[in-house]
C-alpha cells in the first residue's frame, strides 16, 4: 500500500489559514583487453512522434522574453495549480515567450522529481501551444540530469534548461562531459549563476560545447563584459541578471532576458525587450529590481505576489516572507510604478504575519 504523505504546517504566529550471462566457452575464448576510460553511454534519444514535433533549436534561440515562472501552494504545501493557470496566462497576454518551469524562482530544488515532471506536462499540455515550455532538469547529479531531461521531453518541453554541478564541483572536463550527457536529448540551455552554484562556467567550456547542435545558448549571470564576448562569437546569450538585462538586450547583443521580475510586470520587461533602447522605462523598474533581490530570489517575488493577491501567502520552507519594512516599502513601488502594470486585479495590501504560512513538509 502506498505511503500517505502527511503535511504539517509551522505558522509564524498561529495561522489558521530499477548481463546477460555469455556462452562460457566464448568467454574462455575471447581474448582479454586492458580496460580503458569510457563513457558509457547510458540512452539512445528517443524515437517517437513528439520528437518529430518538437520545437527546434534555432526557436528557442529567437526568444527574448522568458520568464522564470513562480509556483504557487496551498495550504497544505501542494501546488495550487488554479493560480499556476491564472499566473501563466498573465505571462501569455502580456507578450511573455516563455517560461522556466521549476527553476530556482519556481522553486524546482523543493520539488520531488515527480512533482517536478508532472508541473512540466501540466503546463505544456495547459499552454504549450501558445508558450514556449522549458523545464529545468538540471541536477548537481548527472544520472539525475539525464532522467528528469528525458522524463522533461517525453512529457512534451520543448527545452531543457541544465545548471553546472553545485557544491560537489567538479573540473573542466568534467563540465563538458555533464552538459554532453544531457545536451543529445533536445535544445538546451546552459544556466551559469556562480553565486549559487560556487564555480563558474569558464568560456572554455561554453566554447566547447557551442558546437553541439542542441546547443541553443546561454543563460548568463556574470556580467556584460562575458555576454558580449560570447555573443561576438556568435553564441546566444540571454541575461540573467534583471537589473543588467536592458543593457545586455541593446548594448551587449544579448537576445533576451530570463527574468524574475517578468512574473510582476511582464508588461514593462517585454518594452524592455522588444522596444528599443529605453533607458527611462529602465530607470523607472530599477527600484523594483533592486527591491526583489534585497534578499534571496524567490522571497521577495513570493512576498510581492501574495500581497497583490496574485497566490496564497504561504511559504514553502526554508523561505519565509519578507519583514513588515519590506512589505510596506513593495506596496509603496506599485503605487509609484502604477498598479495597472502589474499582474492581478485586487488592491496590492500589506500583509501581516499573521496572514503568512509557512510549510516544512510539503
Amino acid at each position: 500500500m502506498a505511503a500517505l504523505k502527511s503535511y504539517t504546517s509551522v505558522f509564524l504566529r498561529g495561522s489558521a489559514v530499477q548481463f546477460p550471462c555469455a556462452d562460457s566457452s566464448a568467454r574462455r575464448k575471447a581474448t582479454w583487453r586492458s580496460p580503458r576510460a569510457a563513457i558509457t553511454p547510458t540512452f539512445e534519444p528517443m524515437r517517437s512522434i513528439e520528437v518529430k514535433n518538437r520545437t527546434s533549436v534555432e526557436d528557442i534561440k529567437s526568444l527574448r522574453l522568458i520568464t522564470a515562472i513562480k509556483t504557487p501552494y496551498l495550504p497544505d504545501g501542494r501546488f495550487d495549480l488554479e493560480a499556476y493557470d491564472a499566473l501563466v496566462n498573465m505571462q501569455i497576454e502580456h507578450g511573455a515567450e516563455a517560461v522556466i518551469v521549476g527553476g530556482t524562482t519556481g522553486e524546482g530544488q523543493l520539488m520531488s522529481w515527480d512533482e517536478h515532471i508532472m508541473l512540466i506536462g501540466h503546463t505544456v499540455n495547459c499552454f504549450g501551444g501558445s508558450i514556449k515550455v522549458i523545464g529545468n532538469t538540471g541536477s548537481n547529479s548527472t544520472r539525475e540530469a539525464v532522467h528528469a531531461t528525458e522524463q522533461g521531453f517525453a512529457v512534451g518541453m520543448h527545452a531543457a534548461l541544465h545548471i553546472n554541478p553545485y557544491y560537489g564541483k567538479t573540473s573542466l572536463e568534467g563540465l563538458i562531459s555533464h552538459f554532453d550527457s544531457v545536451l543529445p536529448m533536445g535544445p538546451t540551455i546552459i544556466y551559469n549563476v556562480p553565486s549559487r552554484t560556487g564555480q563558474d562556467i569558464p568560456p572554455h567550456v561554453i566554447h566547447t560545447l557551442a558546437q553541439r547542435a542542441n546547443l541553443a545558448g546561454v543563460k548568463e549571470c556574470v556580467g556584460n563584459d562575458r555576454v558580449e564576448s560570447y555573443t561576438k562569437k556568435g553564441i546566444v546569450v540571454w541575461s540573467g541578471n534583471d537589473d543588467e538585462c536592458h543593457d545586455s538586450r541593446w548594448s551587449h547583443g544579448a537576445v533576451g532576458v530570463i527574468s524574475v521580475t517578468s512574473n510582476l510586470v511582464p508588461g514593462l520587461m517585454h518594452e524592455l525587450m522588444f522596444g528599443g533602447k529605453n533607458p527611462s522605462l529602465n530607470a523607472k523598474v530599477m527600484p523594483l529590481i533592486k527591491w526583489l533581490f534585497e534578499e534571496p530570489n524567490p522571497i521577495g517575488l513570493n512576498t510581492a505576489l501574495a500581497q497583490l493577491g496574485v497566490v496564497k501567502p504561504i511559504f514553502r520552507l526554508p523561505y519565509v516572507p519578507l519583514p513588515l519594512e519590506k512589505r510596506e516599502e513593495f506596496v509603496k513601488l506599485v503605487k509609484e510604478i502604477g498598479r495597472e502594470n502589474f499582474v492581478g486585479e485586487c488592491d496590492v495590501q500589506v500583509l501581516d504575519e499573521d496572514n503568512f504560512r509557512l510549510v516544512n513538509r510539503y
